[in-house]
């Protein structure tokens, strides 16, 4: 048996369109999984289903647009998902917000409350739309995507790591409310990587420059570093890992 295989599981990625939700995305559909692509746009996440269906055949992939912000989209994902494969078996929150960088005296109300909202108020919400059914089969995984911010402070982007501390015990109570139900739950943390949400940080030249000197490696992440272990948590390979925070930043928190 293949620890990795997930063939024939239904896998929703909410921020599937680009960075590490496409990378998670396209490597579970590689190890057998059934994807759905979901972020704001349409177009953009048919891109990413037509590459899908290109590489691993028609049918494995297919596009449900929703913004996290709002429930009734949520609730849409997931009712369209079932009708469409009868069930969901993993579920990834990747997506997430972080419309403010500077220090925390200057952050508008609107945007703190955007950033709590949408990074772990949405995530309570899917994650309650799917747990029913997965308890009920006694069988699931669901993996909410942190940042290595959960684990240290920031000068720039305080109120995203308050946010992301906070989808780190949501997956610890979590895991011990679903495991009697064979539910697991668990956070990735990366740290910097390169992708369109973390531009401001390593466009900063000083800032990256300084982060990849005390940065064990010497470098930044890239989006497929992190997929690896979405399947890892997603598979059976992760079946007796539960209410964890898997850190992958290089060794910058050593």
């Amino acid at each position: 048996m293949n620890l990795f295989d997930l063939k024939d599981q239904v896998a929703v990625i909410t921020g599937s369109s680009r960075g590490i939700g496409k990378s998670i995305a396209l490597r579970m559909a590689e190890h057998g999984a059934k994807v759905v692509i979901s972020s704001r746009k349409l177009d953009a996440c048919a891109e990413v289903v037509a590459e899908i269906d290109a590489l691993y055949g028609k049918g494995r992939a297919i596009a449900i647009p929703a913004n996290i912000s709002k429930k009734e989209d949520l609730e849409k994902l997931v009712a369209q998902t079932q009708a469409q494969w009868g069930r969901i078996d993993v579920l990834v929150c990747n997506a997430a917000s972080n419309p403010y960088y500077g220090p925390q005296a200057g952050i508008a109300d609107e945007q703190f409350r955007k950033i709590l909202d949408n990074n772990i108020v949405a995530n309570h919400w899917l994650i309650n739309l799917c747990a029913p059914d997965m308890m009920a089969r006694r069988d699931g995984s669901i993996i909410i995507v942190s940042s290595i911010g959960g684990l240290r402070g920031s000068p720039v982007i305080g109120a995203y790591c308050i946010s992301k501390a906070a989808d780190m015990q949501l997956a610890r109570n979590l895991a011990v409310e679903y495991g009697p139900y064979n539910v697991r739950v668990n956070c990735i943390a990366p740290g910097l990587i390169r992708t369109d949400f973390a531009r401001a940080l390593w466009e900063d030249e000083a800032m990256l420059a300084k982060r990849t000197e005390t940065t064990p490696l010497r470098r930044i992440g890239e989006p497929d570093e992190i997929a690896g272990a979405a399947v890892y948590l997603a598979s059976k390979a992760g079946s007796f890992m539960t209410g964890q925070s898997l850190v992958i930043d290089g060794g910058v928190t050593i």
